[in-house]
């Protein structure tokens, strides 16, 4: 937790405490409330949720589903990605649409993205993507771009406006600096520029790309080296929340009116930062226990504290 004056260890408020619970999952249903985006309570606490606002508008956040990949006990990505969608369907109160913040597949095949596609489209909701790095593995990262990047700019940037929100799609995957962090690069950044410049400042924004907008690690490259530029270009409004994937962990960060959350994948974890030699997957867990580390998650208003409260429905 990065916002201490949500919760302080010495003195553990219900506030503090409903601030830190869990982050676990591969999805997040967000809800729009007054225009805000708050993530929506879990299964069990749908009805709670639904009684605390009166105008919602939700979406779900689905990440890293690297379909091919296949080592130690993850030998059915497929399968527990089936799982996720299943939960997505089960909800009581379906999506808007779907954001996609990358890595649909591991070694950028066309039957990757096939399988995919094919598995995320039960859910029967618009998909709004963006690439990860291993989406864009091929040569000349072609099957990325004609398959998702159509209408976009660049390395697969745009954005769109829905229920009075402008959501904006970042590429962060095809450039990295001498230090290991990825780059959006001087075009994507004017372009950023140019596309706020007609937004007003009540305006809520939601922007979304793979790699986290922040150094999370930089060792690992758990980063984006050039975000710093972009920053004071949400400095004016109200709402600004950014939405990734990549680490394939939770991990939030508060900035005044800017939220930085990043969601887990459906295929496998990854370890904290600095707890192994590099990044990649935790080969430890048990074939049977994959369930309890992958999950959807998702958050009811709890406007009496002023915060987010936390369910936590792993695919278990």
């Amino acid at each position: 937790m990065t916002d201490d004056s949500a919760f302080n260890p010495e003195n553990p408020t219900r506030r503090g405490a409903m601030a830190c619970i869990g982050w676990i999952g591969t999805g997040m249903l967000w809800t729009m409330v007054a225009g805000v985006p708050r993530t929506l309570g879990g299964l069990g606490m749908i009805g709670d949720a639904n009684a605390a606002v009166t105008e919602t508008f939700t979406f779900v956040q689905m990440s890293d589903n690297h379909i091919g990949f296949k080592a130690g006990p993850y030998q059915n990505v497929a399968g527990t990605l089936e799982a996720a969608i299943g939960q997505v369907k089960a909800l009581p109160r379906k999506p808007a649409f779907m954001l996609h913040t990358g890595d649909i597949s591991h070694l950028a095949k066309p039957d990757e993205f096939d399988t995919a596609d094919q598995i995320n489209a039960t859910a029967g909701l618009d998909i709004h993507h963006v690439p990860g790095e291993h989406d864009m593995l091929d040569p000349g990262k072609r099957l990325y771009r004609a398959r998702y990047g159509k209408g976009t700019k660049g390395d697969g940037w745009y954005s769109f406006n829905d229920h009075g929100v402008h959501f904006i799609g970042l590429s962060n995957v095809t450039h990295s600096g001498a230090d290991g962090q990825w780059l959006l690069g001087r075009d994507q950044i004017a372009w950023l520029a140019d596309d706020l410049r007609a937004v007003s400042s009540s305006t809520p924004v939601v922007v979304f790309a793979h790699v986290p907008l922040w150094t999370v690690y930089a060792q690992w490259g758990w980063g984006t080296g050039d975000a710093q530029a972009a920053m004071p270009l949400f400095r004016r409004f109200g709402s600004v929340t950014f939405l990734n994937g990549h680490i394939h962990q939770i991990v939030q960060k508060v900035e005044g009116h800017i939220k930085f959350h990043t969601a887990r994948s459906t295929a496998f974890p990854q370890g904290v930062a600095g707890t192994a030699p590099h990044a990649g997957p935790v080969l430890t867990i048990a074939a049977g226990e994959i369930g309890e580390y992958l999950g959807i998650t998702q958050v009811s208003v709890r406007e009496t504290y002023g915060t987010l409260a936390l369910t936590d429905s792993t695919l278990a």
